[in-house]
This record gives structure tokens, C-alpha cells and sequence, in this order.
């Protein structure tokens, strides 16, 4: 019998992604004839597996395309390398083209919201390999599958108030299901990273294995952080927070001289699905489309507004923002904060003087350039 193919485009070759079928094995270890599991890769590894306007539509083609697959067991959503699972959105698209175009955001923006929203209404159950850094826009895509497995090297946060957006892609919506309010508030406005060590013990991940080797081949905890569950002076639990001080030294010193082995990763992805291997596909289905109802409540009901904001952002802090985190020479990505609170508190306008103003020296000429070259962006305000 010839079953009906439900892709939504058929055939269709990812391009800007990669997607691969891998063998699914039982508990004896082998695989299992007939099913598999799919991999969805982003894979701009250069630009820490920040997503690109293609690669959006890519991955919302490749969980539709993985939905359907009749033999698949699970989703397994991760990015290439071994530094960044994903950063978010493309800064370099962002600073030169969608800065100060806020419609053009928009129409981005609905193919970031369908890219969330077909995460949570896969029929299959998604992990989150997170194979380095988990920020911004992929800590949003992260909180949207339904398990987490990360790396001891990993880090997860937010970005936005300190780069000129709002985490409303997803985190404002989902961080406090996993953490809390106050927790969550803390990271989204904050935007301090969370060691993988102290995302599981706030419940944000499943699981968080070792990946450091050091020079004699062993496996040790992620030298930065305290790994061992111990108190402070004050009775609170540090488990999860990086060393400080000498500790600190000695611990980059430490982590230098390891190399970042994903093997152990793979492994604990690998048996995660094997147990979903041995449940009924259909319970399982259910079962996390209602406990995705809390997720897709928050969603469902903020995800139209926060895209038209986030667009009119783009005419505003987001217009000095990004092209300071894109422009800027590394140790100066961040604009002028206190100056930007002082002009505005005297009645300034927010226009293309005030940005340049603002933003670091190392980016102004070549940022002055694209809004120059955009005199309907920033003048627009005036």
C-alpha cells in the first residue's frame, strides 16, 4: 500500500540546515529495524548557530517534515560544533538589514513565531541537545522542545534589555513555567548566563553530563563551576555558580588544557530515546500535548503582540543595540546606558543622532554608513 506523503512541501532539499535520519536502538543496544530518529542541525557554526532568515524557514519545513515521519521515534534539535547549541538570531542580518525596518521584522518575525510554534506541535516528543551556549533566541527554541540534555560547558540566558530587544520569542512566555517568576525575572532582565549546573538545579534541563577530557583522558566536572552541592557562609546553595577569585584562575587554567568531547553527550541523548522507545507512541503524544498546553497558553495568547512590538523596536533601541553588538570592537558591544537614560530623561528624541551618540566609538562610522543609507529608519521619528 502507498501511504499519503503529509509534508508540507515534499522532497523539499534543507539548504541551510542540516537533517538527518539516524538508527534508533533498543535496549539491548542494537538498532531496531524500521524506526529511527531525527537529528535537526542548525548549522552555522562560525556565527555560533545563530539562525538566519533561511534557516528559520528551513527548520520550520524540517519539524513539519519530522512530524509526519511515520518512523520516527523522537526529534533530536541541536547545533553544530561544540561551543554554541544556538545564540539566537542572526546579529549580522539583524544589525544591517532589519535595524530600523520594522516591517520587514514583522514578516521575519512570523516565520520566527511559526519556527516556536511547530516545536510545540510536533508529534514527536523533541530533546534539546544542547551541545555550548544556549542564549537569546535559542534559549527561547530550547524551552519550546519538551527534554533538555546539555553539555557541563553549556550556558543558558537571555540578551535582550542588554542589546536593544525583549526575550518575547518564547522566554517571558516559558522561563518561569520552569524556574519561577522571581528566578526568571532575574534572567531576563539581567541577561547573566546560568551554568548548565545551574539550569538543572533550577529545573530549566533534564540532565547535564561531563564533557571536559583533560590531558589524561579522564572526564572531569566543568573546572569553572562548583560542581559539588554545598553551602555558603549564609546557608545558601552555590551548586552551579562559577568560582570566583584564585579559584577562578585555577579553574580557566584547568579548562585550557581539556578538550570538549560530546560523546557522553550523545549517549544520554541516546538513551533518553531509547526509553521513549518503549512507550505507546500515542499516550506519549498526548501526554506532552497537554503538558505543552501551559507552554502554548502563554504563547498562543502574547506571541501576535510581542511580534508587533519587537517590530517597532527595530526603530528604536533595537537601532542602537545591534549594530553595537555587531559593529563594535569585542570588549565594547554595549552602547552608552547611562547616557541613553540621561538624553532621554531630558526629552530627546529617539533618532538616528541620538544612536550614534550612544553607540561605542569602534562602531559609529560604519553604523552611521547603514543609517545613512536608510534615511526612513531613525528620521522617521522625528
Amino acid at each position: 500500500m502507498e501511504l499519503m506523503n503529509h509534508e508540507l512541501v515534499a522532497d523539499l532539499e534543507l539548504r541551510h540546515i542540516r537533517y538527518e535520519e539516524r538508527p534508533v536502538r533498543g535496549r539491548d543496544g542494537q538498532p531496531v529495524d524500521g524506526l529511527h530518529q531525527v537529528w535537526i542541525w542548525l548549522d552555522n557554526e562560525r556565527q555560533l548557530n545563530s539562525y538566519t532568515t533561511a534557516a528559520v524557514k528551513d527548520v520550520i519545513l524540517a519539524f513539519r517534515r519530522a512530524s509526519s515521519d511515520r518512523r520516527a521515534v523522537a526529534v533530536v534539535f541541536t547545533g553544530a560544533g561544540s561551543r554554541s547549541f544556538c545564540t539566537g538570531g542572526n546579529t549580522e542580518e539583524y544589525a544591517t538589514y532589519y535595524a530600523g525596518r520594522p516591517t520587514e521584522y514583522l514578516q521575519y518575525m512570523r516565520l520566527f513565531n511559526d519556527m516556536v510554534t511547530n516545536i510545540l506541535l510536533c508529534d514527536k516528543p523533541v530533546i534539546c541537545r544542547v551541545n555550548g551556549m544556549r542564549i537569546g533566541g535559542g534559549q527561547e527554541i530550547g524551552m519550546a522542545c519538551d527534554f533538555s540534555i546539555a553539555g557541563d560547558h553549556a550556558t543558558f540566558g537571555q540578551a535582550g534589555p542588554v542589546h536593544g530587544s525583549a526575550p518575547d520569542g518564547g522566554s517571558t512566555d516559558f522561563l518561569h513555567l520552569h524556574v519561577g517568576y522571581a528566578k526568571a525575572a532575574e534572567s531576563l532582565v539581567l541577561c547573566e548566563p546560568w551554568s548548565a549546573h545551574k539550569a538543572h538545579r533550577l529545573g530549566l534541563i533534564n540532565d547535564v553530563v561531563p564533557v571536559h577530557r583533560a590531558a589524561d583522558g579522564e572526564l572531569i566536572p566543568n573546572p569553572r563551576v562548583i560542581c559539588d552541592r554545598h553551602l555558603d557562609d549564609f546557608g545558601r546553595v552555590v551548586h552551579g555558580e562559577r568560582k570566583t577569585g584564585a579559584e577562578a584562575e585555577e579553574a580557566r587554567r584547568i579548562a585550557k588544557s581539556c578538550t570538549i568531547d560530546l560523546e557522553p553527550l550523545d549517549e544520554a541523548v541516546e538513551r533518553l530515546v531509547t526509553k521513549l522507545l518503549y512507550t505507546f507512541p500515542d499516550c506519549s503524544r498526548k501526554t506532552l500535548e497537554s503538558l505543552r498546553k501551559k507552554k502554548l497558553e502563554h504563547w498562543y495568547r502574547n506571541s501576535e503582540t510581542s511580534r508587533s512590538w519587537l517590530a517597532l523596536n527595530m526603530n528604536t533601541e533595537a537601532l542602537a543595540g545591534f549594530p553595537a553588538f555587531e559593529l563594535a570592537e569585542r570588549h565594547e558591544r554595549q552602547i552608552d546606558f547611562v547616557k541613553l537614560r540621561r538624553r532621554i530623561a531630558e526629552g530627546r528624541r529617539f533618532d538616528r543622532s541620538l544612536v550614534e551618540e550612544v553607540l561605542p566609538e569602534s562602531a559609529r562610522a560604519r553604523a552611521a554608513e547603514i543609517l545613512r543609507d536608510e534615511p526612513a529608519t531613525a528620521d522617521a521619528l522625528r
